[in-house]
């Protein structure tokens, strides 16, 4: 069956020759290239920048969800690979992408994914949960825009002192903007001090409310934090190296929601998990539905343990990741 590709970009009044900077640029060409059809050698002279100007706008364009591209095909490219992973894991359903062709970033596809999926089953007067990180930005900006149903998205970790892309405040607003929704954080950091600290924060108000949503939400958005040597946690100094090296130790892969878990999906004993701010798992395993958002196979390890500790319902994650949990043994 032949696919029909949709292209979506900024809604745009009306436009004269000059070129301007910054966003308005950036639609002006999303608008001449997606909804005129116009190649990029006409787009280019027309603006008088160069053709890999052009490109380049594009490229970043699609990356940060400016535009998003939706394929109205009831067959997806990875449908087999869907149906053997619902079928060999009991999950309600999957979502394969394509695995990416050069240095893109898996978590733009997978993350892009997930937004769509979101917009499309979160219910009017829905409360979502989302947990942190880059795939979780992406899924913000691909959610379908809404305003006024009544919508509530909660923060389901502690922040960060830093303001990054993976930032779990930034990342919760921008979900609460693009659904018209109210925002619940958890006004705490991702981890205390102490162990004592953190149990007089989580006692505290309104950080014992918000938690107390968790086991009510209608959906879900885990992503899956890995402990690679290709870790963001890592990388960004979310952790220190010390705190990764002597987690792996442990026994742990990964966590989802602060919840560091073993190749089994055990939870792994460590003075880190004293220490974390977020719900419990017996409040993450009794909401309606568990998604999770993963790509990349140094994600392999966390992936397969959440998916054996009952996180996930559905799974959003790229064709290699899915042939290798699919030949697993």
């Amino acid at each position: 069956m032949r696919n029909t590709v949709t292209r979506q970009a900024t809604e745009i009044e009306t436009f004269g020759p000059e070129v301007e900077n910054g966003d308005a640029l950036v639609a002006r060409i999303c608008w001449h290239y997606y909804k005129e059809g116009q190649t990029q050698d006409v787009i280019a002279q027309h603006l008088k920048i160069t053709r890999k100007r052009v490109n380049q706008i594009l490229g970043e364009a699609r990356e940060r969800g400016v535009v998003q591209i939706s394929i109205a095909s009831p067959f997806g490219p990875c449908s087999e690979l869907e149906a053997r992973l619902a079928a060999r894991f009991k999950l309600r359903g999957a979502i394969v992408v394509p695995a990416p062709i050069g240095d893109t970033d898996v978590r733009n596809l997978v993350g892009a994914a997930a937004g769509h999926y979101i917009s499309e089953h979160l219910p009017p007067a829905g409360t979502l949960g989302i947990t942190w990180g880059g795939t979780i930005n992406m899924a913000a900006q691909n959610l379908r825009r809404r305003s006024g149903d009544g919508c509530r998205v909660v923060l389901l970790c502690g922040g960060l002192a830093e303001s990054t892309a993976i930032n779990p405040y930034d990342n919760a607003a921008m979900m609460a903007r693009a659904l018209g929704a109210t925002c619940y954080y958890l006004t705490a950091p991702m981890f205390a001090a102490t162990a004592e600290l953190r149990d007089a924060l989580v006692s505290s108000e309104p950080v014992r409310s918000v938690l107390a949503m968790v086991a009510g939400l209608d959906i879900a958005l885990f992503s899956a934090i890995d402990l690679s040597e290709q870790s963001k946690a890592l990388e960004y100094g979310v952790i220190s190296r010390e705190t990764w090296q002597s987690l792996r130790d442990a026994g742990a892969v990964g966590d989802i929601c602060g919840h560091y878990l073993d190749k089994d999906g055990n939870a792994v004993t460590h003075p880190l998990t004293r220490r974390v701010i977020h719900p419990p798992m017996s409040d993450l395993k009794a909401v309606r539905e568990r998604i999770l958002a993963a790509g990349g196979l140094q994600k392999l390890p966390i992936i397969s343990a959440a998916i054996r500790a009952g996180l996930a319902d559905i799974l959003i994650t790229d064709e290699r990741v899915a042939t290798a949990l699919c030949e697993e043994r």
